[in-house]
């Protein structure tokens, strides 16, 4: 069995090993319900999710048709978005709005979007009116916005309630989120003008009006606002949670910071793969999935290994002559590409974070200059002692030395400025600056070193 743990009344996994994967599938397929719902029942749902995620395809489907076993929503919002599609394949239209109906709206709204058209009509017509007039508009914002994965279910009270007029409210009303951390403060307009801590609540006496215990709320989320902008705002202002507002200014929704936390993370993940020029693919994609979405790039790198090998050929004669030269090129190019994938690291994450801008952008070049420079100068002496003990030849290794100093200078250049030129023409950078990078420290590399091989050698 794998490693548990209790919390609560709930086991928390912590290794799901093979094992146990195996036992759980056994079970499965010979019907066991008593093991399968005891065991689904003592685990956290994120670890439920997992064991699911684990299991064959074949074993997946056969879980899912077993006749007493539905997926709790809290469940099913763990699993991952390829194998929640599965799912959806799987069960019932009845179950599905049966899920929805349990969730909160952001998380309904997850789901409802990685529907077929026709599937997402008929559970949405299996929702009460008011259920599904307001899932429907938070489907008709853009995908990246923070209409999406803001929630409809928050505390709202007038400015000139009294504390004990508010914890009253909070007892009897049933339409309320199950859990939350901040009250907002609107006026008659229901604009929202200030929040309040349900803490301070707590300890205030009943007679005290809320508009003097508020505080003014740093922040205000447009329901358009990209979601990515939305967690850098939570950042700079260490938010609990955020009002969102319509274009009239009213509130309409609630992002709470483990609603961000899930943003940031999958921002990030992109953003990793992106770099590598794999897109958004999940580990369980197919095999002709995968290969499709790395062919574009990889094609695009063939281009300009071609490019950087035709600016090898036009030393050829040279190379024939001194064969030192074949040996060592390959050094100044991934000493140059390396320093120019730190820039472009460096450089991406400043442009994601906003640190990055044009009342900056100068002294960021011209500080990536004298790291260049400084760099270059460094590994230019390291590599030409190395040089100077295994050839023996003085020119060699300052050839190495000066196009290794040109190299690494150009490589911090265009790590910050390739990604800066593609925003601005509106190219994500973290997709396409990767693959013009290498090549141009590739091409200034042999074209620095042999250029400067065959003036000194010839």
């Amino acid at each position: 069995m794998s490693l548990i743990k209790s919390i609560g009344n709930k086991k928390v996994n912590l290794d799901f090993n093979k094992n146990f994967i195996t036992v759980f599938s056994e079970k499965i397929n010979v019907g066991d319900l008593q093991f399968i719902n005891q065991t689904l029942k003592d685990l956290h749902p994120s670890d439920t999710a997992n064991l699911i995620e684990n299991l064959s395809y074949e074993t997946r489907v056969k879980l899912i048709e077993i006749e007493s076993f539905n997926i709790a929503p809290e469940i099913f919002i763990e699993l991952n978005e390829s194998i929640q599609s599965d799912v959806l394949h799987l069960i019932s239209i009845d179950s599905i709005s049966e899920i929805v109906k349990r969730l909160e709206s952001d998380d309904a709204v997850s789901i409802l979007e990685n529907l077929e058209l026709d599937k997402k009509n008929l559970i949405l017509d299996k929702l009460p009116p008011k259920d599904r007039f307001l899932l429907e508009e938070g489907l008709s914002y853009p995908e990246d916005s923070a209409a999406r994965i803001m929630q409809r279910e928050f505390t709202a009270i007038p400015s000139d309630w009294t504390v004990g007029q508010t914890i009253d409210y909070l007892r009897e009303s049933k339409d309320l989120p199950q859990e939350f951390l901040e009250i907002f403060i609107v006026d008659n307009e229901f604009k929202p003008i200030g929040i309040v801590p349900s803490s301070r609540v707590l300890r205030t006496s009943r007679d005290s009006k809320m508009n003097l215990i508020m505080r003014e709320m740093p922040v205000l989320i447009s329901v358009n606002m990209d979601k990515e902008e939305v967690g850098q705002a939570f950042e700079n202002y260490n938010l609990v949670s955020a009002g969102v507002v319509n274009k009239n200014n009213k509130l309409v929704g609630m992002i709470t910071a483990d609603d961000i936390l899930t943003v940031v993370q999958e921002e990030a993940e992109e953003d990793v793969l992106r770099l590598a020029g794999v897109g958004n693919e999940e580990i369980t994609d197919t095999v002709f999935v995968k290969t499709k979405r790395r062919f574009n790039w990889l094609l695009v790198n063939l281009a300009t290994a071609l490019l950087a090998s035709w600016v090898i050929s036009i030393f050829g004669a040279e190379i024939e002559k001194v064969v030192a030269l074949a040996f060592l090129m390959p050094i100044v190019a991934s000493m140059g590409g390396n320093a120019g994938m730190q820039t472009l690291a460096v450089t991406i994450r400043a442009i994601a974070t906003k640190e990055l801008s044009s009342g900056n952008i100068n002294k960021i070049i011209t500080k990536e200059f004298f790291i260049g420079v400084l760099n270059g100068i460094i590994f230019a002496i390291i590599t030409g002692v190395i040089i100077q003990l295994w050839f023996k030849q003085f020119d060699l290794s300052i050839i190495i030395a000066a196009s290794m100093v040109l190299n690494m200078i150009v490589a911090g250049l265009f790590g910050i400025l390739i990604p800066v030129t593609l925003k601005k023409m509106n190219i994500d950078p973290a997709l396409a600056s990767s693959v013009f990078v290498t090549t141009v420290t590739d091409v200034i590399g042999f074209l620095s070193f042999l250029g400067i091989g065959s003036l000194v050698f010839l």
